[in-house]
């Protein structure tokens, strides 16, 4: 039986996290030029969803562990006072942000003029407070991130196979979700 700890969590957190971080970077090239770029944009915005999801679910599973008095979460501490203050924006900004660029896509017509403006205003300020959540992150990012993928770590934390497998799960669902969503781009720019 694998014990899902704090190392579980923070491994599955940075694993995901980590190919986040390049998801996103990518996205945000599609950005520069979307309106050519916009079926690479939907494509990506979509696979996104599901690690992101993966990453909401092991840092909201850390928030209540710690909270509710977990022993094991409450050694190893909560994250610095201004993370654990913007976490909550982090997170609720990120839910608009696509929430807002999906029903964009599929939402009636008719939404199209307010959800834009949702979603352009919900990314600036998602895109200031994300940078300040990966830049108070990134020194744990960069010990932990990869160590369910490399041979050497791997073994060291019990339930990498599971975890690699959540992950791996999620993008490939997000790949589903992308192939069934682009199809919508052509009738959205004609209606547009």
């Amino acid at each position: 039986m694998v014990r899902w700890g704090v190392e579980a969590n923070e491994r599955l957190t940075g694993s995901t996290a980590l190919i986040l971080l390049i998801l996103l970077a990518v996205e945000g090239v599609t950005v520069l030029r979307v309106r050519s770029l916009l079926t690479a944009h939907v494509f990506i915005g979509m696979l996104l969803v599901p690690p992101i999801l993966v990453k909401i679910s092991s840092t909201t599973w850390r928030f209540a562990r710690y909270y509710l008095g977990s022993p094991e979460y409450r050694r190893k501490g909560p994250p610095p006072v201004a993370l654990r203050v913007l976490g909550p924006f982090v997170i609720a900004l990120t839910v608009v942000l696509f929430a807002s660029g999906i029903l964009l896509l599929l939402g009636p017509s008719a939404w199209h003029g307010r959800l834009m403006q949702l979603h352009q205003v919900s990314f600036v300020l998602w895109f200031g407070l994300m940078t300040v959540h990966v830049l108070g992150h990134l020194k744990d990012l960069a010990r932990v991130s990869t160590s369910d993928w490399t041979r050497r770590t791997r073994r060291l934390v019990g339930g990498s196979r599971p975890r690699r497998l959540l992950i791996t799960l999620s993008l490939l669902v997000g790949v589903v979700l992308g192939f069934l969503t682009i199809s919508h781009v052509g009738p959205w720019l004609q209606g547009a």
